[in-house]
């Protein structure tokens, strides 16, 4: 019997399609889940897919691998797809797609599956990821290939003894250790503030503690190693702080975003860990790199975020820049404090080794190390260009007067 293996989540879409691949396709299918911080029963949805009829079915545990090689890149980069969203569910999908893969060659399948549907960017980021890595396998995406609404869905279903778990949310929902992506229902209309309904991981704002809440986080190479002082690995570290920030109201985001296919999208987010830890990177990075550095890295960063969101994490380019930005990471140590407050996150402190920060030369009070009266010939070389543009713009202008 030909073999596929399907990225399961458990949810409506991929429980029909275990049943659909083998109906009209003739595949056994194996289904399996990658663990990459979504906090769901993991036990209770590898039995749910043999009992609708998968053949094999299995969880693959891969939140340290998905913080420290995918999470840490993005936080060096400092990535934020159009400036405002920080990636979460599109640095998952590499993963995912690579853990199929594994699955797929080791069980000698001749496919794999996913159940993106054929308006969003998870299809790109599946495919392109599948291709990269192994393309003699057959792709099926059976969302795309059926036409079946969701009413047509729970259907089928029902008339295959398929389990249908009630929704938990009105929203279609995603999630991993580095955000929630929250999407649809009232959503969709783009002058609607989201309920509080839709949220889990934040708090009101306005509901948020009275007092403020002073948070450090240490660096080293670019990547956050300690939180209140305290050592931890990356996937304790983020847990912790999307807790602490979460409790304060931050990491809400809520912005009209471009979809890989050219669909303009209303999209709501909870990433407080994500918004907190790349922006203390970023602050850490003004104190140690030099001013030639910080103005190279931001186009890189944008273009960095866009590869990856756009399902390119395979590409050489993505690679070639992030060896680039681990070059400059080395000197990115010291701590960063952060203040919380009602929804805010705002930088009141940082440290290095490597600052470049030096209080002697900043200093206007007494002891500053800078001669000042060096400064008139610097200004006088500096605006010669401009002044000497300026002049003869002025005696042109005389000339026309004159004339």
């Amino acid at each position: 019997m030909k073999k596929c293996v399907l990225a399961y989540s458990g949810g409506l879409d991929t429980s029909v399609i275990i049943k659909w691949i083998g109906e009209k396709r003739g595949y056994d299918v194996i289904a399996v889940i990658v663990d990459v911080g979504q906090g769901e029963d993991f036990d209770s949805l590898v039995s749910k897919a043999l009992k609708i009829g998968a053949t094999k079915s299995l969880c693959v545990d891969a939140k340290r691998d998905f913080v420290d090689n995918y999470v840490f890149k993005a936080v060096k980069a400092n990535a934020m797809y159009q400036g405002t969203y920080p990636l979460s569910t599109a640095l998952a999908r590499p993963l995912i797609a690579e853990k199929i893969v594994d699955v797929a060659l080791a069980e000698g399948a001749g496919a794999v599956a996913h159940g993106c549907t054929g308006k969003g960017n998870d299809q790109v980021r599946f495919e392109t990821a599948f291709k990269s890595l192994a393309p003699q396998l057959e792709i099926v995406a059976p969302v795309r290939e059926w036409g079946m609404m969701r009413d047509q869905e729970i259907e089928f279903a029902k008339a295959r003894g398929i389990p249908i778990s009630p929704s938990k949310s009105r929203f279609s929902i995603d999630q991993n250790i580095w955000g929630r992506s929250i999407e649809g229902g009232e959503l969709e209309d783009t002058m609607v503030e989201p309920p509080e309904v839709a949220f889990e991981w934040t708090i009101a704002p306005e509901k948020a503690p009275p007092t403020p809440t002073y948070v450090e986080i240490g660096f080293e190479k670019g990547v956050p190693v300690s939180l209140q002082g305290k050592e931890m690995n990356g996937l304790e570290l983020i847990t912790e702080l999307n807790r602490l920030a979460g409790s304060h109201g931050v990491g809400r985001i809520d912005h009209i975003e471009d979809r890989v296919i050219g669909i303009r999208s209303r999209e709501v987010y909870e990433a407080p860990a994500a918004v907190v830890l790349t922006s203390t990177h970023k602050d850490l990075e003004k104190a140690v790199l030099s001013k030639a550095e910080l103005e190279a890295k931001p186009p890189l960063e944008e273009y960095w975020s866009r590869l990856v969101y756009g399902g390119l994490w395979m590409d050489p380019c993505r690679h070639a820049i992030d060896a680039f930005f681990d070059f400059m990471q080395h000197r990115v140590e010291g701590r960063v404090k952060v203040k919380l407050y009602k929804g805010s996150m705002r930088v009141v402190g940082r440290e290095s080794r490597w600052s470049l920060y030096n209080k002697a030369l900043a200093t206007y009070e007494k002891g500053s190390t800078f001669d000042q009266s060096l400064s008139k010939g610097f200004i006088d070389i500096y605006s010669l260009s401009t002044v000497t543009a300026n002049r003869v713009m002025a005696s042109r202008e005389e000339e026309a007067k004159g004339s």
